[in-house]
């Protein structure tokens, strides 16, 4: 009786711990149209560097700053290196873009990463996968076309039309798709199970606030809505990463990993809402297309993991 109460409980800590972790997705779903907010009172490189900075405090005093004498030295030196280039590609591409719609579209390009993550770890990491990585990569990718289309859908012209209006931003999230996926396998290799978040976040704060010292600063704006906005894009930057961490550890990580995939269709909701910036049809019909390759390129390497003796080598 007393073992099966234990189990009962262990069950019930676990599914709380696992709600913490949906709770991490939700906030970094928000974490869109809260960064282009900022942006738009602070300028895009002062409000990333003012998001960061409050989300280091966040961490230093919910997670606690890691001792750096245990980790691995490749994982410091790539790990700190690939993650503070994502994090200032990823806030500075939002940063930059010249709309609220924009701005989501630009998110969109970066949810890429997922797809991008599963085909580094089979080229790099020795990752076993199925056929379906193909049909995977090949419906993420259309996915983009489809939301850069517009409201015409899959159309190349507009598409191109569109990248040329703003290259920086989408060649930001682009390459920031890239490069966290690398991060990813440098993470995966080298970390031996440490966790460096808190350092990292300073570091960005510190590169960005040397990017705006080096650019000539930029006018900031404080009003109730900026700061409003400024506290509410930290937080869900801050506490999002401590409930991943803790969901991670301790909840369900089938469901967490299962749940992540849909976080574009969450995220670009709630920018949609937070700035004001309707979405078309064909919008939500690329969206979809996104996390369902992300879904197949995963599912690749699942079915691989029970059929081991599959189709491909």
């Amino acid at each position: 009786m007393e073992q099966k109460t234990v189990m009962i409980q262990q069950r019930e800590t676990r599914n709380k711990m696992t709600l913490v972790g949906l709770l991490a997705i939700v906030l970094w779903g928000s974490l869109v149209g809260l960064i282009r907010s900022v942006s738009e009172g602070f300028g895009p490189v002062g409000g990333a560097a003012m998001i960061y900075t409050v989300a280091s405090a966040i961490l230093f005093f919910t997670v606690g700053f890691p001792r750096l004498s245990t980790f691995p030295r490749r994982y410091l030196l790539w790990g700190s290196l690939l993650f503070v280039t994502y994090e200032l590609c990823l806030s500075l591409s939002i940063g930059y873009a010249s709309s609220g719609r924009q701005a989501i579209e630009v998110s969109m390009v970066n949810y890429l990463w997922p797809t991008f993550t599963l085909v580094a770890a089979i080229l790099f990491n020795k990752q076993r996968a199925s056929l379906l990585i193909f049909p995977g990569v090949l419906i993420s990718m259309l996915g983009i076309f489809w939301v850069l289309g517009g409201d015409k859908g899959l159309d190349l012209a507009a598409t191109l039309a569109n990248i040329e209006d703003n290259p920086l931003s989408y060649g930001l999230a682009f390459a920031g798709a890239v490069i966290w996926a690398a991060y990813s396998i440098v993470t995966a290799k080298y970390a031996d199970g440490k966790n460096g978040i808190t350092f990292f976040f300073m570091l960005v704060a510190v590169a960005l606030w040397g990017k705006y010292l080096l650019s000539g600063g930029g006018e900031m704006i404080f009003s109730a809505r900026s700061l409003i906005a400024l506290t509410l894009a930290a937080s869900a930057m801050g506490f999002g990463y401590a409930a991943w961490n803790i969901g991670i550890l301790h909840g369900n990580v089938t469901v967490l990993a299962g749940a992540s995939y849909f976080t574009p269709i969450l995220s670009a909701a709630l920018a949609a809402v937070i700035l004001g910036a309707p979405l078309s049809f064909t919008f939500w019909q690329g969206t979809a297309m996104v996390c369902a390759g992300s879904i197949l390129c995963w599912a690749a390497t699942r079915m691989r993991k029970r059929h081991p003796q599959g189709v491909n080598p």
